[in-house]
């Protein structure tokens, strides 16, 4: 069995276009994994390998694959850059012991790149940082580097020197090591700085050995006090090598066992056109064979009937997967991801990308094929849960959560080239939220036709922004039984799936404080179905306010083309701090409505010929006035047609 401490499992993060892709195929092709370099733009790279990346040119999935380097077995997950495809990075933070940041030397730190780095400190994974491009015009190490130490509190240690920068000519060679180590004092103090003992001795004007400044160098790494940056050319290999050798000497290592109890973590599904549902799973600890039966989190129990283990497209079956493994197992139809297979690892700390804030809705081509594009959305809902598919049947209508446009495009091609469906998609829009105006009651006496009987009253009152539903009783069993009052509470989110104005009502108190049962007419039903109209009654009388997100944003631009900018934000509603000038730059920070701001990034880059940077991250949801967001028609029967409802509810009608 491979030891875990010879095994490093490290994702590759990027912004998009920073040439991430191309920096896995170098590394595999160094590691003599593979014989010919791919290439992302002709589609033969080993990571990208659906047929809609090889067409569109960028990752979309994240995809594992592993190799060897000085005996180190390294499985790499190479993820997707672009911002709507984040959630795949999500998902692989959640198995990763180590990471390699690539930053583009030329474009430098981009809004994914500081989502990424926040990510990462956050979690306290440790990285390295790759910078790449240095063979481009542009290329400036010196200035990433400060920028990374000012606006991101990053100590970089770049133990290598680089000639000929901007050049295709360009070289770098290490300048730390055994020999000459003690003539870089800087570095010297870099690490020493970190450590009590050996600033000591620095101080004192003791000789500090190599060996001790190592394995300072490697407990500040994996603390993240220092990170290490490696210049090189991911396209070229300049600086691969390097990197390899920085994975495998300061990356750290699983921490489980193969001895141990088996505890793993769902953190991917795929879909085999052959032997269906593929888990794809990250073993912390212990084994996990062929023909074991595992139990999933609803209680069932199933056998392991397949393992496969990926270099990309390829598979190879395993008999086992082991600790600090990742690995695809056929026949848990019951487990989805984030579930654990065995024990739960311990808990991580987690960190969320900004959810989807649009919704769009989904049309076949063909008439006829919408049960089956249902199928095929469901199936990719499941792959990706953030898409949240829901399917009216009433109205016919599916729909789904997206991104980004650039979201709906790669879903089309992958309907076309998995399932052979054409779908076109419709105009996105922004998710918007409502809740209750002002406090007060919502009441429903649901009490004929018999045999039935259930009487709610609710208080419903404005919660703080942000506080999600809040629900408790004050009803005394006496009055409702508990077994009915739970029906109640868990119909509670349901009932505010739809508010007034078509929206999910949110930030809201509901105090269930009067209502009864009887002894012989009541039935659980009977609770289910009075809770949604007793609520929707006491929003229709007190009324909504509509809520929409906005976003905390980040510009960085030329100085000159601040009143241009200022301008456009005022116009999108936005709200910004003072600006903040230097070196002929100019730097705003605020709030902005998503609704006003979608493409701002392409007009503040025609603004400013490029040169102009936002950034933004979801903040919150904020009261606005009915004019300026949208309302829907409620989709199904609403609550407030009563009669109509209470038919429907009973099974006498369908929509």
């Amino acid at each position: 069995m491979q030891e875990t401490s010879r095994t490093r499992i490290i994702g590759i993060l990027a912004h998009v276009d920073a040439g991430k892709t191309s920096l896995s195929e170098n590394m595999l092709f160094r590691a003599n994994a593979i014989k010919n370099l791919g290439s992302v733009d002709n589609g033969t790279s080993v990571t990208d390998w659906l047929d809609i990346e090889k067409e569109r040119g960028i990752s979309v999935r994240a995809a594992d694959t592993s190799f060897f380097w000085q005996n180190y077995k390294i499985t790499l997950i190479d993820t997707p850059g672009h911002v709507d495809f984040s959630s795949e990075v999500e998902r692989s933070l959640s198995i990763l012991d180590g990471a390699v940041l690539l930053i583009s030397a030329v474009e430098g730190i981009q809004p994914q790149t500081e989502v990424l780095i926040e990510a990462l400190q956050k979690l306290k994974i440790p990285f390295l940082i790759f910078l790449n491009k240095t063979d481009r015009a542009g290329a400036d190490i010196e200035l990433v580097i400060q920028e990374l130490e000012k606006d991101f509190s990053i100590k970089c240690f770049n133990a290598f020197e680089i000639k000929n920068e901007e050049y295709a000519n360009v070289t770098i060679s290490k300048f730390w090591d055994e020999s000459n180590y003690s003539r870089h004092l800087e570095l010297i103090e870099r690490i020493a700085e970190n450590d009590e003992n050996l600033l000591e001795k620095y101080l004192n004007d003791k000789l500090i050995s190599f060996d001790d400044l190592s394995r300072s160098l490697k407990h500040a790494s994996l603390n993240q006090t220092l990170v290490q940056v490696i210049p090189g050319s991911a396209k070229t290999g300049i600086g691969i090598n390097e990197l390899l050798n920085t994975i495998v000497d300061f990356l750290p290592a699983p921490t489980g066992s193969s001895k141990g109890n088996l505890t793993s973590i769902v953190y991917k599904i795929m879909h085999d056109k052959n032997i269906g549902r593929l888990v794809g799973v990250r073993l912390f600890d212990g084994l996990l064979k062929v023909r074991d039966t595992v139990s999933s989190g609803n209680g069932k129990t199933e056998k392991v009937n397949q393992i496969r283990k990926y270099r990309g497209q390829v598979f190879d079956q395993a008999d086992c997967l082991q600790a600090g493994e990742i690995g695809y197992v056929a026949g848990l139809s019951s487990f989805n991801i984030g579930d654990a297979v065995g024990l739960h690892p311990a808990k991580k700390q987690k960190f969320s990308f900004d959810l989807p804030l649009l919704t769009v809705q989904v049309f076949p081509l063909n008439k006829p094929d919408y049960s089956i594009l249902a199928k095929a959305l469901q199936i990719l809902s499941i792959e990706d849960p953030l898409l949240s598919f829901e399917c009216l049947r009433e109205e016919q209508e599916l729909h789904i959560k997206i991104r980004g446009i650039i979201q709906t495009q790669i879903l089309s091609g992958i309907l076309k080239s998995r399932f052979n469906i054409e779908a076109e998609f419709g105009k996105p829009t922004v998710i918007y939220k409502e809740t209750i105006a002002k406090r007060g009651f919502g009441y429903e006496a649901y009490t004929m036709p018999k045999p039935c009987w259930a009487v709610v009253k609710f208080l419903i009152g404005p919660g703080e922004r942000g506080s999600g539903v809040v629900y408790e009783s004050k009803v005394s069993v006496n009055k409702i039984k508990q077994r009915y009052q739970n029906e109640v509470e868990r119909t509670i989110s349901k009932a505010l799936k739809q508010g007034i104005k078509g929206w999910e009502v949110t930030d809201v108190k509901i105090t269930l404080v009067d209502g009864e049962d009887h002894e012989v007419h009541s039935n659980p039903g009977d609770f289910i179905l009075a809770t949604p109209i007793g609520i929707m009654k006491g929003l229709e009388e007190n009324g909504t306010t509509l809520l929409e997100p906005v976003l905390s944003f980040k510009i960085s631009a030329p100085d000159d083309s601040l009143g241009k900018i200022a301008a456009d934000l005022h116009k999108m509603r936005a709200t910004f701090e003072n600006p903040d000038f230097e070196n002929s730059k100019v730097k705003l920070t605020g709030l902005v409505p998503l609704s006003t701001s979608l493409d701002y990034a392409i007009r503040l880059g025609s603004v400013t010929g490029g040169k102009g940077k936002f950034s933004t991250r979801f903040s919150g949801y904020q009261a606005i006035a009915n004019d300026l967001g949208a309302t829907r028609k409620f989709k199904g029967i609403s609550p407030l047609d009563r009669s109509k409802y209470i038919l429907k509810m009973r099974g006498a009608i369908t929509e």
